[in-house]
């Protein structure tokens, strides 16, 4: 066991545009008995909406930073890159939390300091169900998402709703920023994974997630085949290169362009150019030291 003395939980919160939505999770967040050490908001909201989130930020006594205005994950590395703790907190501005939310979280830590947890969600009124129990999803060669293994190592991850120590983000390991939002965070678990960090199911709490799909900010048919065939192509050539794995992959490429022709040519090669640049970055970490007491 890790003292929690010791832990200095800093929570990442991303948002964009969305004020009230925002001011939901701040609130939330700070109802909760255990507190983290700070609050770091990394906005990316367009001018009309910046000073209004930024008195949100100030109202409940959180960091406000502006951020790059290049999509979502550039916008989660931005956070964390900002954050000061021991440990960061992912966290989006839809958000919401049960109570001793952040004590289990900080329970986790103690645990396995050096794991990443994952947390899973359920929708507004289904906090009596069973979804919020369920492991987040992991990355299908395929490029899409699938429930993990009930035993054994499991490379899911939880874009918006994990827990990293900061010797990750300290190493200089990134959120894929190739593309702006869809489906490249699973990519990252797959990465982590391959990197030797343990990734853990905290299934002692869970968010509830004020989805929205007409709220999104980004929303392109490219984008999202684009980051699916990217994630699949990292898991199935770097991090597990099974034949396969690569037979699966490549099925994709195709079914792809065939379901969506010319967007998906160009979401192919989109793919293709974010697969190299990961490659060498990848290759690049790996031949790094390997991440400690894991």
């Amino acid at each position: 066991m890790h003292d929690q003395a010791d832990v200095r939980l800093s929570v990442a919160l991303v948002t964009r545009n969305r004020p009230e939505s925002l001011a939901r999770t701040l609130r939330s967040l700070r109802a909760q008995q255990v507190q983290p050490f700070e609050v770091v908001v990394s906005d990316d909201s367009d001018a009309e909406h910046v000073e209004a989130t930024k008195a949100v930020a100030l109202e409940y006594d959180a960091r406000h930073v502006i951020g790059p205005h290049r999509g979502l994950y550039a916008n989660r590395n931005a956070a964390a890159s900002c954050c000061e703790g021991t440990h960061v907190r992912t966290m989006d501005d839809d958000h919401e939390f049960p109570a001793d939310h952040m004590a289990a979280c900080m329970r986790a830590i103690a645990r396995a300091p050096q794991a990443v947890w994952i947390i899973g969600e359920c929708l507004p009124g289904e906090e009596a169900g069973e979804q919020q129990w369920v492991c987040p999803a992991q990355l299908h060669p395929r490029g899409h998402s699938v429930s993990p293994p009930l035993n054994g190592s499991i490379w899911a991850i939880a874009d918006g709703a994990a827990i990293y120590p900061r010797e990750i983000f300290d190493r200089g390991l990134r959120f894929s920023e190739s593309f702006p939002f869809g489906a490249a965070y699973l990519e990252w678990g797959s990465r982590l994974h391959w990197l030797g960090y343990e990734i853990r199911h905290l299934d002692e709490t869970y968010v509830i997630h004020h989805f929205d799909p007409m709220a999104r900010s980004i929303d392109s048919i490219r984008s999202n085949a684009g980051s699916r065939l990217f994630a699949g192509m990292c898991h199935s050539f770097i991090y597990q290169p099974t034949v396969r794995n690569r037979a699966l992959t490549v099925t994709e490429f195709a079914a792809t362009i065939r379901r969506r022709r010319l967007t998906g040519v160009y979401a192919g090669l989109d793919a293709i150019r974010a697969y190299r640049g990961q490659r060498r970055a990848s290759l690049h970490s790996r031949e790094q030291r390997a991440p400690a007491d894991v």
